[in-house]
């Protein structure tokens, strides 16, 4: 009776153990690792005998030169991987409607309203506050070591996924493979971050067809390129792996990104102004000094953090326009995402759940 009774209890507590256990990220699912030298690491039985059947476009067959004389990956298998890459027109689709527009509006219309209404909502407030206790160490750490404050990382991440719940269900080498060798606009953009896909699934010993992302490749909770994670990733939990489906190491490398354009600590990002200015130029990219923006009729509402140049920012509110002064913070949330309304939308809402706690 008494070896009954410790067997059950050994059987609870392995229950208990395993019920409390984290759910596996798609890296950690799918790591293992390759006996093909310079090769990725396959996890299924893929139709390799097949796949080497098919003739290979010659850009194909170009980009698998350059992979094996810069990277030594091994040609036949690769050949065998890209052969059964699927194109993906949807993909393409999405691509074009995704080109910069021509032309922009001479009066105001609501479109910064309406962008940031996407974002800063009653409703998904509470779901980043979640987020932030949640890895209140972790962000702490991260702007102890990286200068980056939460409410960035915050920001980032709520904008980019939802917190992790939207990253996206796209194959990423087919988004990839099909971005690359199918769409001649951004070939070259898109053959170099195939390059840097393959390379970190090689090294990280992951299937790469099983990482699912957005439709231009974009990965995990920050959403980085593969060449983001390759430059900048890092391994925030201390794991041995680099894994931004994780979201310790997605806080880090979101940081890591952060510093290494140029973040600077405890300095502000954007300081609204009195006035208006519509003669001028504006955009995250201008540049002017603040005393021919103060002729031009404009006034900080606070301090410039002793900032003698800024960019001219511009927000559409419906009924008028709203003008901001830029510092380098904020420049340096747009080399995340080259766009005024992008950045301002970043740290907004992460100020508003940083309030929100």
């Amino acid at each position: 009776m008494q070896r009954i009774v410790i067997f059950i209890s050994v059987i609870v507590l392995l229950t208990a153990c395993s019920s409390e256990r984290p759910s596996y990220t798609p890296m950690e699912k799918h790591r293992g690792h390759t006996n093909v030298k310079g090769g990725v690491y396959l996890e299924h039985d893929h139709d390799q005998t097949e796949a080497s059947k098919v003739p290979l476009a010659v850009d194909k067959e170009k980009f698998i030169d350059r992979m094996v004389s810069k990277h030594g990956f091994n040609r036949p298998q690769l050949r065998e991987v890209l052969a059964q890459t699927n194109k993906l027109d949807w993909v393409i689709n999405l691509m074009d409607k995704q080109a910069p527009k021509t032309g922009t509006s001479t009066v105001p219309n609501g479109a910064w309203i309406r962008y940031k209404n996407k974002f800063i909502t009653p409703s998904n407030l509470p779901k980043g506050v979640d987020f932030w206790n949640k890895y209140q160490s972790e962000l702490q750490r991260a702007y102890k070591e990286y200068g980056v404050p939460p409410e960035i990382i915050v920001g980032i991440i709520g904008v980019e996924t939802g917190w992790g719940r939207v990253m996206g269900k796209t194959k990423i080498i087919d988004a990839l493979s099909t971005l690359a060798f199918y769409y001649p606009r951004r070939s070259e953009y898109f053959s170099n971050e195939l390059e840097d896909f393959l390379v970190m699934a090689r090294d990280e010993g992951v299937d790469p067809f099983d990482l699912s992302g957005s439709f231009a490749g974009a990965m995990g909770y920050g959403q980085f390129m593969p060449s983001a994670f390759r430059n900048y990733a890092v391994d925030f939990n201390h794991d041995g792996h680099v894994d931004l489906w994780d979201p310790v190491d997605a806080i880090g490398s979101v940081a890591n990104y952060f510093k290494a354009h140029g973040w600077q600590r405890d300095k502000k990002v954007a300081v609204m102004a009195d006035g208006q200015a519509s003669a001028l130029d504006n955009g995250f990219s201008t540049k002017y000094s603040v005393e021919t923006l103060a002729k031009a009729g404009l006034k900080p509402q606070s301090s410039l953090d002793g900032y003698h140049e800024v960019s001219l920012l511009r927000l559409d509110m419906g009924d008028r326009y709203q003008f901001w002064y830029g510092l380098p913070n904020f420049y340096v949330i747009t080399r995340y995402n080259h766009s005024t309304h992008y950045a301002m939308a970043v740290w907004q809402l992460g100020l508003a759940v940083k309030d929100a706690r």
